[in-house]
């Protein structure tokens, strides 16, 4: 549900596009990723990839590590603090998952704009 995500990403102080680059680099746990292989990944394209990678970085959910290949080249490793981030996301997500089955698609709908509307 989109409602949820939005106010897990602000709990854990994440964003969306931050949530997608842990998601990358998990998928690619425990190899590396480049920047270029993240971005060409991400579901927001028009995203300043480098950007946000460092800001996961700052957070301790990544770390960068000299390519072994091309020495200029930096590589891109989710943490256990990022590995641990998602876990706990995914947690709440099940968790509201079980909590928002008995809805149909057009209840959850309305939901949602109740709430956002709630929140305005």
């Amino acid at each position: 549900m989109q409602y949820h995500n939005i106010s897990v990403f602000k709990k854990y102080e994440i964003t969306g596009q931050q949530y997608n680059v842990l998601r990358i680099l998990r998928g690619q746990h425990p190899n590396p990723c480049t920047i270029l292989m993240i971005k060409d990944r991400m579901l927001d394209k028009v995203s300043d990839t480098s950007r946000i990678v460092e800001r996961l970085k700052q957070a301790g959910y990544l770390e960068r590590i000299l390519c072994e290949k091309d020495r200029r080249a930096v590589d891109v490793k989710i943490s256990k603090k990022g590995l641990d981030l998602l876990k706990n996301m995914e947690k709440e997500e099940e968790a509201m998952d079980g909590v928002m089955k008995n809805l149909s698609s057009a209840e959850a709908k309305q939901l949602n704009l109740l709430l956002d509307k709630l929140r305005a």
